[in-house]
């Protein structure tokens, strides 16, 4: 992986947010890439809950400014960067006051989801694409973790389908287990079709579950890890349909070796 450019996007990275298995993975696969003599660019949402002075993140004004459209309304983006101690990785976040100053993630304090995760999903995607464009850096590899990050592949195969700075990039989507069991707004599908995606690019999110967030991303991705020992069944069995790479299941003992011979072997040599 020397000197190969991975772009690792994901709704959770440690230490900013507590360990999870999305989390911890998304931390594990930079670090060993990074390890490694390659580059990498992390990026994830600025959760209101990430306490910005203990982390030490800072604004970066050059990356900042520019408004995303979302359902035909102009949203702020903002860019924060913080560097992980010991690391020597760089982590860049996604920020609106809108979308993400609240004192949470993804649900309430009664667990419920909020009203508007579809368009912070929108948004995440657009913001990290549009920040990766403005930094001029061209990823070998784009790896996507947790269903927040899952309409990346979908916005970058259609939306941005005509940017150079992505033509030579391979999209790889980590499948986790099954982290809510509710549906997004019923509007989802309508607010991306706003953005000129044909009905076939978009119809999982006719019901956007867990399952077809999923599946709308791995439709879009180039090759795809298993992540979770507990997939949901029709998960795993529309991943194999699909006739790309895929990578079963690895535990902590396997996972370095295993994801450095996956991208070497299945993503970057397709």
């Amino acid at each position: 992986m020397k000197d190969k450019r991975v772009l690792y996007v994901s709704s959770e990275v440690i230490p900013y947010l507590p360990e999870t298995d999305i989390s911890s993975t998304s931390f594990e696969a930079a670090k060993m890439v990074n390890n490694q003599g390659g580059q990498i660019r992390i990026f994830m949402p600025r959760f209101g809950n990430i306490n910005e002075r203990r982390h030490q993140l800072h604004e970066v004004i050059r990356l900042s400014g520019i408004n995303l459209v979302i359902n035909d309304l102009d949203m702020p983006l903002i860019i924060k960067v913080a560097s992980i101690p010991k690391e020597r990785m760089q982590v860049y976040f996604i920020d609106n006051e809108d979308y993400f100053k609240r004192k949470a993630t993804l649900t309430d304090e009664e667990g419920n989801l909020f009203d508007d995760n579809d368009e912070r999903a929108i948004f995440f995607a657009k913001g990290v694409i549009e920040t990766v464009k403005k930094l001029n850096w061209s990823p070998d590899i784009i790896h996507v973790h947790g269903w927040l990050a899952s309409l990346l592949p979908l916005y970058l195969r259609n939306y941005y389908g005509n940017e150079p700075l992505f033509s030579n990039a391979r999209i790889v989507t980590s499948v986790y287990n099954q982290s809510f069991d509710e549906t997004l707004s019923t509007e989802m599908q309508e607010k991306v079709l706003f953005d000129g995606m044909e009905d076939e690019d978009v119809k999982h999110l006719a019901e956007p579950n867990y399952v077809n967030l999923i599946k709308t991303a791995v439709d879009n991705s180039d090759a795809i890890i298993l992540s979770g020992d507990n997939v949901p069944d029709e998960l795993k069995t529309y991943v194999n349909r699909l006739n790309k790479p895929v990578l079963p299941y690895k535990n902590r003992e396997e996972f370095t070796q295993a994801y450095q011979d996956f991208y070497a072997e299945k993503v970057l040599k397709q």
